[in-house]
């Protein structure tokens, strides 16, 4: 029998709206779901994915570009690099590479789906559960608003949190960050996360003031695309530097690893799918940094699962899909006391309802 190829790809767009909004004006997330039918007629399911804007680029170039591309080629996700070369002159990552995840997703889970295997189990499982750090978008909580939230993850078992940093003045950040760590406890880990909001200077002087609390990491203290500022900064602090949800591809990896990167934190989608990412986790772990895969916790945990070495998984309060109610088909991981175990049966596990209606 011949290697089966892909017959069509559809695609659709959801808004998803979020329990406890990420800021004011985010209240929802735009879903892109693609459903990609092969030959030998199983039917795989992956999704592209954007909090804010893009989403409509992002399904045009689907459909324009990458559909017609792909459509008759071999139901293959090592075909990604030749992909990625054709929707190269529109760039070489974001829009292209969040497009690009929604099919290598659904290859991958077609794939998965003919193995009669999880996917987990076809890259081959080495861990039964991971570690869950709890972490949340709320720079604009009160400090009564961030202590509850402390407190809920505490309550659920986590050993490791992470909160948002960069208020004008850093003064505030510290007086919220003493209360968190005061909450916390000396022996759970605490993470900041700046979210680009620092130029070199501030963030200089910030995290002298930070060092106090005993920050795990400082995560994207400045804008991502300015890796030599990065360099700097990491020459000038002892707080391990993180960043990774917006970069795209390996070469943007290896580059944060040059610029002193300690933890990198490839998001799955952002990178263009599954694919990327193992490439990615691969040379993490060849130069011996932290992997910390961002957000999408329902994929990052299964394809943990079957790394060398067993990584934090982020899990945002109220974000997974299946919290928000948005699945169709669940993935059956469970997240409990810290720790986020089990795996789909069949597949990724991860279909949305009406995954082919606009």
């Amino acid at each position: 029998m011949s290697d089966p190829v892909i017959e069509s790809i559809r695609v659709a767009r959801l808004a998803v709206p979020l329990s406890r909004p990420w800021a004011p004006d985010v209240m929802r997330v735009t879903v892109l779901p693609v459903e990609v039918t092969c030959s030998d007629g199983v039917t795989g399911y992956g999704f592209s994915w954007t909090p804010t804007i893009g989403g409509g680029a992002v399904r045009a170039l689907l459909e324009e570009d990458l559909v017609p591309w792909w459509t008759g080629r071999p139901a293959d996700p090592s075909l990604w690099a030749d992909a990625w070369a054709h929707v190269h002159e529109a760039g070489g990552g974001g829009i292209t590479t969040i497009a690009l995840a929604g099919v290598d997703l659904a290859l991958w889970d077609a794939a998965a789906r003919r193995a009669d295997a999880g996917l987990a189990e076809l890259l081959g499982r080495r861990h039964e559960r991971v570690p869950v750090y709890g972490s949340g978008v709320n720079l604009h909580y009160s400090e009564e608003e961030l202590i509850a939230q402390v407190e809920r993850w505490i309550a659920a078992g986590h050993r490791a949190i992470k909160v948002k940093v960069g208020k004008r003045d850093p003064c505030e950040d510290l007086d919220r960050m003493r209360a968190v760590r005061e909450v916390l406890g000396p022996d759970r880990a605490l993470m900041i996360d700046a979210n680009q909001r620092w130029d070199l200077a501030t963030a200089t002087r910030a995290l002298e003031l930070l060092a106090e609390v005993r920050p795990a990491w400082i995560e994207e203290p400045l804008r991502a695309d300015d890796l030599a500022a990065h360099r700097e900064l990491a020459g000038r602090v002892d707080i391990p530097v993180a960043m990774g949800e917006n970069l795209h591809t390996v070469h943007r990896f290896r580059e944060a690893v040059d610029a002193g990167a300690k933890v990198l934190q490839p998001n799955v989608v952002r990178v263009g799918g599954i694919t990327p990412f193992l490439e990615i986790a691969r040379e993490v772990a060849a130069v011996g940094a932290t992997l910390a895969p961002h957000l999408l916790p329902e994929v990052s945990a299964q394809l943990t699962f079957a790394l060398d070495r067993a990584c934090w998984v982020e899990d945002v309060e109220d974000a997974r899909f299946s919290s928000l109610g948005a699945l169709a088909e669940e993935p059956a991981l469970e997240f409990a006391e810290g720790w986020v175990s089990g795996g789909p049966r069949r597949g990724l596990g991860i279909r949305f309802p009406e995954g082919v209606a606009s």
